[in-house]
């Protein structure tokens, strides 16, 4: 359940804050008051898209943050999907702050979050109709889900299925005309793999050789450095030359000298010692150098070799990928591709198979669906045909008609769609006499508002959304059947909180809460302003809906009346 609302500089409104109850909740005020800056707002935080021409004029950005009581452990359980902590108390806050630079900041619960995030956790939290939705009620595409919502979950689970299979179905059709496609580009393909495989198996690389070569490369580019500076240590550590001992002569003379007076003191023995292994140290380091600098050796044709080798390997790496490892990978699937090509004719066989067999399970649950989806239809056109006549359409009948395409193609293939191999559309006949017809052919805003209502009713039934939104469900009504619609919000509110934007006091007057959207002008600055009315406020502001801007005592009186006929509804329903 929606809370609180909270909002800054959106079009008319600087700022304001809004407390909603359960129950119904009433906005109603003059015509460009701001009643749809209420909405938008809403729609804000539901992760909707927004423009940048709702920012307050003069302000670089707006900002919206409701409060939710959650109770839903569907909300509970994306929450923790999103990695979000749900609080003990069932407390959930949405901000989002949106700047002229198009810059979205979007939090839940203080986290930040994406605004796909949002809109898949607002369609979870509030539904929202208004008048655009009557305008899918023409969408004929938009009739089956509308129905499967209302179906069992036998529907759903057979969707969930039907989906999964549908998708690998794709898979195999897609891997069929890939494989049996134009016989040149096929050639065209075997004989550019083959290039491919034959160039990089050629080079017989070997992972990590590159590093290898390249310090190979180093060495070898140095190679008369390395050998002075070793002949040099050799020399200075070993051999010597005639102008001074070698440091392995000298180390060895110390220790002789220390020996000769060894017995005068025992430390001069341990000196004597450590010298004696630093010789053996040296004895190993003298080896090595020794070793490196006879084997090191000058050769340009070697060091030419290395780098035709590397540039090999480099061009290798251009073309195939950033690694020696990525460029053999490369290689194993354009093997694995050519394979498969010349194999094509085995696999396009057993693709056709699996093909088939996938196609008659999907036809097999596609005709279940068919089947789920003629149950759920009596169901609805029962409903709907009682909550009509509820709503002053005595006389109207309601009818989904359910299309069956059980006809393969001329490839002996099903047109399967999305949602199965049905085609459903919901039809009406208003009067008495008249045939049913198509939605779309229905004149009448009344009728296709009171027709949605209907099915809303009835969807909230089945549905766990806290909270529902109607936008001026009220167009194209007015007397008994105005004072119907309210009272059918008003049932629905029993079971969910339903905020509602109006102009007809016989809507109005069934609020629970009943909010008044004021414009004001001061000066050069026009702002929005939002009030909850107590009464007398509500007997006045219903007597402004019934009478307009002059207020009589007989306005009143009138207004008395149709607030006391909806409280005793009120009572006598929710006793």
């Amino acid at each position: 359940m929606l809370q609180q609302l909270e909002i800054h500089n959106i079009a008319l409104i600087e700022k304001v804050g809004i407390e909603l109850g359960k129950g119904l909740n009433v906005l109603t005020g003059e015509t460009g008051a701001g009643k749809s800056i209420i909405i938008d707002s809403i729609n804000a935080i539901l992760g909707e898209r927004l423009s940048k021409d709702l920012i307050r004029t003069g302000k670089e950005k707006a900002a919206v943050e409701a409060v939710f009581h959650i109770e839903s452990g569907k909300i509970t359980k994306y929450l923790e999907e999103m990695g979000i902590e749900p609080e003990e108390d069932g407390t959930l806050i949405i901000s989002r702050e949106f700047t002229m630079s198009g810059k979205n900041n979007c939090r839940v619960n203080g986290k930040m979050v994406t605004v796909s995030m949002l809109k898949e956790l607002g369609s979870k939290l509030i539904d929202i109709h208004g008048q655009h939705d009557n305008q899918s009620l023409l969408r004929t595409e938009s009739h089956i889900e509308l129905l499967d919502s209302f179906g069992t979950s036998k529907i759903s689970s057979l969707k969930e299925k039907y989906t999964m299979l549908s998708n690998e179905y794709k898979n195999i059709k897609s891997s069929l005309r890939s494989l049996a496609g134009d016989k040149n580009d096929r050639e065209k393909k075997i004989d550019f793999l083959k290039f491919q495989i034959d160039e990089i198996k050629k080079a017989k690389l070997k992972v990590g050789e590159d590093e290898e070569l390249s310090k190979q490369r180093n060495i070898l580019s140095n190679a008369e450095k390395i050998i002075e500076v070793l002949s040099g240590v050799y020399e200075n550590i070993f051999s010597g030359n005639n102008i001074k001992s070698s440091v392995y002569d000298t180390i060895n003379i110390v220790i002789s000298d220390l020996n000769s007076i060894a017995k005068l003191d025992e430390k001069y023995e341990g000196l004597a010692d450590k010298l004696e292994e630093i010789s053996y140290q040296l004895d190993d380091v003298i080896d090595a150098v020794r070793k490196d600098r006879d084997n090191t050796e000058y050769s340009p044709e070697l060091l030419e070799q290395v780098e035709e080798r590397i540039d090999s390997i480099v061009r290798l790496k251009k073309k195939y990928g950033g690694t020696i490892s990525d460029v053999l990978e490369y290689c194993r699937n354009a093997e694995n591709e050519y394979d498969e090509i010349i194999k094509s004719d085995e696999i396009i066989k057993e693709l056709k198979e699996k093909l088939l067999n996938t196609g008659n399970d999907l036809y097999k649950i596609a005709k279940d669906l068919n089947e789920e989806r003629i149950k759920a239809a009596e169901i609805l056109e029962a409903q709907i045909g009682k909550e009509l006549e509820e709503l002053e359409m005595k006389r109207a009948r309601f009818k989904v008609d359910i299309e069956f395409n059980s006809l393969p193609d001329e490839n002996n293939e099903y047109k399967f769609a999305s949602n199965g191999l049905n085609k459903v559309e919901f039809l009406i006949s208003a009067n008495v006499g008249e045939p049913l017809k198509p939605l779309s052919k229905i004149a009448s805003g009344g009728e296709m508002s009171r027709i949605m209502l209907a099915i809303k009713t009835i969807l909230a039934n089945v549905d766990d959304l806290p909270t529902l939104i109607f936008d001026e469900i009220d167009i194209g009504i007015s007397g008994k059947a105005a004072q119907k619609v309210g009272e059918k919000l008003s049932i629905i509110s029993d079971g969910h909180q339903v905020i509602c934007v109006t102009h007809l006091a016989q809507i109005a007057c069934m609020a629970d809460g009943h909010f008044q959207i004021e414009k004001e002008s001061i000066e050069n600055l026009t702002k929005t302003n939002v009030r909850k009315l107590e009464e007398p406020e509500i007997k006045n502001e219903i007597a402004r809906i019934l009478g307009g801007a002059n207020i009589s005592d007989i306005t009143l009186k009138h207004a008395e009346e149709v607030l006391k006929n909806a409280r005793n509804f009120k009572n006598a329903y929710h006793s």
